[in-house]
């Protein structure tokens, strides 16, 4: 995926991201990116490639979460848990696969219970609800997602 000509500074945003692994501006970095509402913490492991179309306005991923190459995310998305009231368990994730494209305002929300998986160069439509693993290459969509076609 190219990047976008509607906001030239979404590649400055992606560096960043990766910038907060920096040791001594890495915290500072941090604090802007927060300031500025783009809440992917250090810790989420960011294949080359993160795609913030929009300047990653509103994205938050938790620290525990995976993004594969060139994965796309555009503004408002959030990556997190389902299950707040359960404490935290080493084992959550969610994965989000290579070439994989969450629209605006998506969210994907995964447990200790049931980790989600969005597969390899699948889509999720704007402003839907993801709690369980999607395929390869499909595009799901809705309140809860569920499958509407195949990229």
């Amino acid at each position: 995926m190219g990047k976008t000509a509607d906001a030239p500074s979404a590649g400055f945003i992606s560096r960043l991201v990766y910038a907060q692994r920096w040791p001594v501006l890495g915290k500072v970095i941090r604090l802007l990116l927060l300031l500025r509402g783009t809440n992917i913490p250090a810790s989420v492991l960011t294949a080359p490639g993160l795609l913030l179309p929009h300047g990653g306005i509103g994205i938050v991923v938790h620290q525990r979460a995976t993004l594969g190459r060139n994965v796309a995310i555009f503004q408002g998305v959030t990556v997190g848990r389902a299950d707040i009231w359960v404490a935290e368990k080493p084992d959550f994730h969610a994965i989000i696969e290579d070439d994989a494209v969450l629209c605006a305002n998506a969210v994907v929300l995964s447990s200790s219970e049931r980790p989600v998986r969005i597969g390899r160069g699948a889509i999720i439509g704007a402003n839907s609800v993801v709690t369980c693993s999607v395929p390869d290459g499909e595009i799901w969509a809705g309140i809860p997602a569920r499958k509407v076609g195949v990229r």
